[in-house]
């Protein structure tokens, strides 16, 4: 396979394409098949590559996309489907000490906690085997069953009888009523290779059996020790898991009537307590840099293990701070997995382009002799800027060191003949496709044409954007087909394309269009005239909108309208008065979760251009989106306006403005006629004042809790 870095924004809706089948088909064939066809590190790259290309493309997600999907879902299987009554999650991944260091900022930030407050997290190895749930009811082994898609999974009862670790009635203390203990079946190196072994002299002797010549390639054994475990594990015949070395351990759990603990740590030993066992190098880890020499310590031991692991998982050890985290997706917020290093190679970096993308940032792209590097062949890398460039100091004919495996996107880690005398590589400051001159805006690295909608490189890859589908969704209208209109002139801006009407006898004159494609292209764009607003929204391409955002920002305001005054309003600079009410409009913005400063300053850079309102009056003047309509929950604040004022002790701000949103309400920032609860903690000051004068209801903190629990 080649990987190509920094593709364009078609190439990339073909890759996410052509991903979404390689990693469904890798799934299938390592979770419900035990029969893997690519090496994990080149399923970690297509994995981390399809978050990569998500994360620059975000309108490209796709419906079918693995970012969303834990395992595979069970098919056709011989076990019987077992619903797991809570979801078994899988866990995001960490390549360097920098992101492990990050998820604890993360976690901090998110628990709003002061500098000096301690965070404990555990630690222990992430051991390469198959998850399953152990439930038990009055301390006896009830049911069995694998992960599968983490909804559903086999069940594999009468299989884990054969495996001695895991006992069959639970021995101690504070034995809950029912308790799911989670974990991993594994098999040993050693007896790895001893099945393998095995399995190659039945099918010798078997072939003597019957005369017949015995030839080696034909044996199917196993690829690696976990496929070994699942193989023997998830057979139908349970006599014959019997015969296999299946080992397991514990390291968490699922449906429990209580937790006997408060901690990660103490409900693990509680676990081991009772007959299980869990990972010998289990721990506990008080700071980042315990948790760091804890993997330094697990990597430089890995080869003396006798069972296969490619990493250490971190877990917030507090389990009120695990419920506060919560999940994203399909991974909880308070666990990490800290994957072992990825894999290198050198090669010859034969010329550097230039890429202009739709918002008109220069994008420098390595070209390289190609090199094989953790199983897939890389030609091409990305520098990233020209920071980058000058930071390794490459040029064209430099031997540079390259890193992958975990990393889906090659990148650039040494260049080997920094030292040999040869022309510095001098980063273009005039855009290569319009000749506009190309600059970075202070305080910025990336440099960025200026033409605007005179590049044709932005002009038409932003129409590309619009009718993309996370955007407009416009079927028919390609990629090729802007570009042949545009080069006809005849679209040269969003609201264009619904004009197109205009033009039906033209389009029917060109080479390969007829009566019915025509048409159906022009019905299409009719389809769009009263298009969902956050989509129209995202569509425009701002600076920092992307889909997220835009619905964030259409959650509070419903209209696009109401959305450019309050933008344009936050961008006022001069007149005291003026200055004032950009001020609360600024608040005003930055108060919706998931929006910053750096969204609010975007908006009103884009709104602040005469060219840029001119598109925007333009395009409304042709489609009329409706107010956006958000879903609610049923809960006692479902469609109701919150403002959060004062210090909350129990939570941070975002956090609670995230409650509110899963719970159907608005959260804003400002008190008004509109709001219909606050929400005060200690300090609360002019908002109360606000709030008594209009007759809102105010609660504290604790009875906000109550509302969250009350709702489930």
């Amino acid at each position: 396979m080649t990987v190509d870095s920094f593709p364009t924004e078609p190439e990339a809706a073909n890759e996410l394409m052509r991903l979404a089948r390689q990693i469904n088909r890798a799934n299938r064939k390592y979770h419900a098949e035990d029969a893997p066809e690519i090496t994990d590190a080149e399923y970690d790259a297509l994995v981390r590559r399809n978050a990569a290309l998500e994360a620059a493309f975000p309108h490209l997600m796709r419906p079918d996309s693995p970012s969303n999907k834990v395992g595979h879902e069970i098919a056709a299987s011989p076990l019987g489907k077992v619903p797991h009554e809570v979801r078994m999650m899988s866990l995001d991944n960490a390549f360097t000490d920098e992101e492990v260091a990050e998820f604890v900022t993360r976690v901090r930030r998110f628990l709003s906690l002061t500098a000096d407050e301690p965070v404990l997290l555990t630690a222990e190895d992430k051991i390469d085997g198959l998850s399953c749930s152990l439930r038990y009811e009055k301390g006896r082994l009830v049911r069995a069953a694998t992960r599968g898609d983490g909804q559903v999974g086999e069940d594999v009862t009468p299989n884990v009888a054969h495996i001695p670790d895991i006992v069959q009635e639970l021995k101690g203390e504070d034995i809950p009523e029912v308790f799911e203990v989670r974990g991993e079946v594994y098999m040993e190196k050693a007896a790895f290779l001893a099945l393998n072994a095995q399995l190659m002299d039945e099918a010798r002797a078997a072939a003597e059996a019957k005369g017949e010549a015995f030839d080696d390639t034909t044996v199917r054994q196993f690829a690696n020790p976990r496929n070994a475990a699942a193989g023997s594990l998830r057979q139908k015949d349970a006599s014959v898991t019997a015969k296999r070395p299946l080992r397991f351990w514990a390291h968490g759990w699922g449906a429990a009537s209580h937790v006997p603990g408060t901690s990660q740590h103490e409900v693990v030993r509680r676990i081991e307590s009772w007959g299980l066992p869990v990972s010998p190098q289990f721990r506990l880890c008080e700071n980042l840099d315990a948790m760091l020499a804890a993997y330094r310590a697990t990597r430089e031991g890995r080869a003396a293990l006798p069972f296969e692991i490619d990493g250490v998982v971190y877990k917030v050890d507090r389990l009120d701070w695990q419920a506060r985290l919560g999940f994203v997706a399909k991974a909880p917020r308070w666990a990490l997995a800290h994957k072992f290093p990825a894999e290198r190679a050198e090669t010859v970096l034969e010329s550097i382009d230039i890429q202009v993308g739709r918002t008109g940032k220069l994008t420098p792209v390595g070209r390289l002799k190609p090199v094989l590097v953790g199983g897939v062949t890389v030609t091409n890398v990305t520098l990233h800027n020209r920071d980058e460039i000058a930071r390794l100091g490459v040029r064209p004919g430099d031997r540079v060191v390259l890193q992958r495996a975990g990393d889906v996107i090659p990148q650039v880690v040494d260049n080997l003949t920094r030292e040999v005398e040869r022309e510095p590589y001098l980063f273009p400051d005039h855009c290569p496709e319009c000749h506009s001159e190309a600059v970075a805006a202070e305080g910025e690295v990336d440099v960025r044409c200026t033409g605007g909608l005179v590049c044709p490189a932005q002009r038409t890859e932003r129409l590309k954007h619009f009718v993309s589908r996370a955007a407009l969704d416009i079927e028919g209208l390609g990629e090729k087909t802007i570009d042949e209109f545009f080069a006809k002139g005849w679209l040269e801006s969003p609201a264009d394309i619904f004009r197109l009407r205009k033009r039906r006898d033209e389009i029917l004159s060109l080479e390969g269009w007829k009566d019915k494609s025509v048409d159906n292209l022009l019905a299409a764009v009719e389809n769009k005239r009263s298009p969902d607003a956050a989509r129209l929204l995202f569509g425009l391409g701002i600076r920092h909108v992307g889909a997220v955002t835009a619905r964030d920002l259409l959650k509070r305001f419903t209209t696009l309208p109401e959305l450019r005054a309050l933008a344009e309003q936050a961008h006022v600079k001069e007149g005291e008065d003026a200055v004032v009410a950009a001020s609360e409009a600024y608040s005003e913005l930055v108060s919706i979760d998931g929006v910053g400063p750096v969204v609010v300053e975007a908006l009103g850079d884009f709104f602040h251009e005469d060219h840029n309102r001119a598109v925007w009056d333009d395009l409304l003047s042709e489609v009329s989106p409706p107010p956006y309509v958000v879903e609610t929950k049923d809960s006692a604040v479902a469609g109701k306006t919150v403002v959060f004022t004062g210090k909350l002790e129990t939570m941070s701000r975002d956090e609670a403005k995230a409650q509110a949103e899963r719970l159907g309400a608005k959260a804003a920032g400002t008190v008004s006629a509109k709001t219909d609860l606050i929400v005060a903690g200690p300090g609360a000051g002019s908002k109360l004042k606000k709030a008594a004068e209009l007759g809102i209801e105010v609660i504290d903190e604790a009875a906000w809790a109550q509302i969250v629990q009350d709702a489930g």
